[in-house]
């Protein structure tokens, strides 16, 4: 078979993929997971049941699919903000900022059977792995350019960033969003040291003050 020719049905199949993976993920958050059938979705992508089924065997697997794209997709944007800029500094920035407004993005899903159903799958606690690494290794490169704080490891950081902005999923607007990516990274800075735990002092017997009345020895 000629290579241009093999190329146009592989084209053709990435194709039909990706409308099935696009139509059913609509499907879904419109009438949720359970509602949604493969006939429904073979009749908005516009194929036959028969062909529907030559690349999904039922719709679980059409969603899983999908989220996979979604996560694969979503850390290649983050790695590429992160490789625009220079500096540790500036490219946790630059991740966080991404990561803030794709989780403002996903707010659309939140809350919902369809994100309770997304959140089983596999892929999104290796995913988040990866995500957590890759702000981990930034800050570590900022602590020793001296531009974070050095008196918190950087794996303990780099959670409180990932707990603080998915909060960016219930926000309004972008801007908002910003916002909390000032915030978050404003207690990144060095010099924002957290200070020694106090020792406990031991107890002493204080002296008593004694009253302008008269004081009474012991005799």
């Amino acid at each position: 078979m000629p290579k241009l020719w093999t190329e146009t049905i592989e084209e053709h199949r990435r194709t039909v993929r990706d409308a099935i993976l696009n139509t059913t993920a609509e499907l879904a958050a419109e009438r949720g997971v359970r509602s949604v059938t493969m006939s429904q979705i073979a009749e908005q992508v516009g194929i036959g049941r028969a062909t529907l089924y030559k690349y999904f065997p039922d719709v679980e697997t059409i969603l899983l699919a999908w989220h996979d794209r979604q996560i694969a997709e979503h850390l290649g944007q983050l790695a590429e903000v992160r490789d625009q800029v220079d500096g540790a500094g500036e490219q946790l920035e630059a991740v966080l900022r991404a990561f803030a407004h794709i989780s403002r993005q996903s707010r659309g899903h939140h809350g919902t059977a369809f994100a309770a159903f997304l959140h089983r799958d596999e892929q999104v606690a290796h995913a988040e792995q990866q995500l957590h690494g890759m702000i981990r290794d930034l800050l570590a490169a900022g602590v020793h350019a001296g531009d974070f704080r050095d008196d918190v490891a950087p794996d303990e950081l780099a959670t409180y960033c990932l707990h603080a902005l998915s909060a960016a999923a219930t926000l309004p607007s972008d801007a908002a969003a910003d916002r909390l990516v000032a915030v978050t990274l404003s207690g990144l800075r060095a010099g924002n040291l957290v200070a020694d735990d106090p020792k406990p002092t031991s107890r002493r017997a204080r002296p008593r003050h004694h009253g302008p009345g008269p004081q009474h020895s012991g005799h």
